[in-house]
């Protein structure tokens, strides 16, 4: 059945974000929290960004989703994130982990194997590089951004699908999304553009949290997500280049889209191409 999976039924995914708002609880990185929760909004989805040691267990219990995000990490926000993902895991809600700049300092990943050590999140999402690095492989870091392409990451991605047992999302030119089954999609949509505004590759991870929450399939929630933002950024940038605009526009059209995509588009857009199991 998963190989039949169509344009129409992520966008039926697209509908139950919108329809149902769910609550994401994201715990997420200081540059950017507003562009997070402003994706989120757009979306329809409802965002809370609390990481506060005496509300974060509480805020945790009644989310649909949680996502965490270790851009601008410190001890006190990672044992806010240690305890949010505790509470998460066992309420059984859908947890995401964006692992930015994963191999860049021994500091960053101690607080990874930390929070792999209290539980596996549903999923990782990553550029090349950082997954790499989580899954233990040694890779050349350029801080926060990918050293490594896409196609390097993707034996390190089954590997970690392997182990977590959840699953694990590398982005770049060409998205890749697989799990412990052995499924594999990959999409092709976005534009370059969509690299050179900070937070758009973080919202991507609270996305994923926003449609973890009203899909069941951590797979095909990640899927969704990816590829409804890949379409959203393709037509964004097309609509901003036509009126001589640049990136600063295009973080304003990425939300107008977000919001205002229709499934005419979406479907006719969409390039998914779905591996069969191995």
């Amino acid at each position: 059945m998963t190989n039949q999976l169509q344009a129409s039924d992520l966008w039926a995914d697209v509908l139950a974000v919108r329809a149902q708002r769910p609550l994401v609880h994201s715990i997420t990185n200081l540059v950017v929290m507003n562009y997070n929760a402003n994706f989120l909004l757009a979306m329809g989805a409802s965002p809370v960004m609390a990481h506060a040691h005496e509300e974060v267990c509480d805020m945790a219990a009644i989310a649909q989703a949680l996502v965490l995000n270790i851009g601008t990490l410190e001890p006190y926000w990672i044992e806010s994130m240690r305890r949010a993902l505790e509470i998460a895991n066992k309420r059984g809600i859908k947890t995401v982990l964006d692992p930015v700049g994963a191999g860049a300092t021994s500091y960053r990943n101690q607080s990874i194997s930390a929070l792999l050590a209290q539980a596996n999140p549903s999923v990782i999402r990553g550029n090349a590089s950082e997954i790499m690095s989580v899954a233990g492989v040694a890779v050349q870091t350029r801080g926060v951004d990918s050293g490594a392409a896409v196609g390097d990451a993707l034996q390190a991605a089954r590997d970690l699908a392997a182990s977590t047992g959840g699953v694990v999302c590398v982005s770049g030119e060409v998205d890749h999304v697989l799990d412990a089954s052995g499924r594999h999609a990959n999409l092709s949509n976005g534009h370059e553009w969509m690299t050179r505004i900070t937070g758009v590759g973080c919202s991507a991870t609270a996305l994923v949290g926003a449609f973890c929450a009203v899909q069941p399939d951590a797979w095909r929630a990640t899927l969704a997500s990816m590829a409804y933002l890949g379409v959203v950024g393709e037509v964004a940038t097309e609509q901003v280049q036509a009126q001589s605009g640049g990136v600063g526009s295009l973080q304003i059209a990425l939300l107008d889209q977000l919001q205002l995509m229709d499934e005419a588009t979406f479907n006719s857009r969409l390039k998914m191409q779905i591996s069969p199991c191995v």
